[in-house]
């Protein structure tokens, strides 16, 4: 069994637990990386960081209210966990 196929398994078993710590845990993590982009500057390209992350954190808040299929909503929290980690390491790392 594939790691991904397992992490389903478990958020579908505990769907409304999980949703919720994974709102706080995009909501978080996504605060954070857009302060790093903020804090970098304000040219177009941070511009354009700070729409994708409050973009894919703020879909992933409206796939749980709205009650979207649990696959799509497990994919919206990978995507928008691994966007801030990845926009919080890169501007960490610029700084």
């Amino acid at each position: 069994m594939s790691v991904y196929k397992k992490f389903y398994e478990e958020f579908k078993g505990g769907y409304y637990m999980h949703a919720t710590l994974g709102i706080i845990a995009s909501s978080c993590l996504g605060s954070v990386a857009a302060l790093l982009i903020l804090n970098s500057g304000s040219r177009a390209i941070e511009m354009v960081e700070l729409f994708w992350i409050t973009s894919v954190c703020m879909g992933y808040n409206a796939a749980v209210l709205s009650n979207l299929n649990k696959s799509w909503v497990f994919n919206l929290l990978i995507i928008s966990v691994l966007s801030s980690i990845l926009l919080t390491f890169y501007h960490l790392a610029v700084l």
